[in-house]
């Protein structure tokens, strides 16, 4: 075969440092399609974006030469720098450390990306740490719960 193909759908969630609501929803289109601009130079396509004050969700088409963790890394840094420049905030912003990432079948896509796009009306009715334990759950990924966020000091 001279050819590949590949088709790898990677659902990203990153939450703010200790879950600090800053991600201020008069911000976030401008700080999404930054971020989109990242996934798009890394050879990715951005398929949905969305979220709410504490964290976001980020679906793409992740190109098969990067890693996910590398997607991972230059968004995380590469969005954090540009919110410091922008001075949006009084001190320094930074997210939690670590993310979660979640493969997604084509079957599943646009589930997902209504998923992501119905962000507000979902948190209406479930805050994000429950949330965030029952995508783990829902994906069989083992974790200890008293180890996966950063708490205010």
């Amino acid at each position: 075969m001279a050819d590949s193909y590949t088709n790898i759908y990677i659902h990203y969630v990153m939450a703010t440092y200790a879950r600090v609501p800053v991600l201020f929803e008069e911000k976030q289109d401008e700080l999404y399609s930054y971020i989109a601009g990242i996934i798009r130079g890394l050879g990715c396509f951005v398929h949905c974006i969305g979220g709410v004050e504490d964290h976001v969700h980020i679906l793409i088409g992740l190109n098969p030469a990067k890693s996910i963790a590398e997607v991972a890394q230059k968004i995380k840094a590469n969005s954090s720098r540009f919110i410091n420049q922008q001075n949006w905030l009084p001190g320094k912003f930074s997210w939690q450390g670590g993310y979660a990432a979640f493969s997604v079948s084509a079957s599943m896509r646009e589930k997902v990306r209504t998923y992501i796009k119905n962000q507000k009306e979902h948190h209406k009715k479930l805050n994000f740490m429950d949330e965030y334990f029952s995508l783990l759950e829902k994906h069989g990924i083992e974790y200890n719960r008293q180890h996966l966020f950063h708490r205010p000091e």
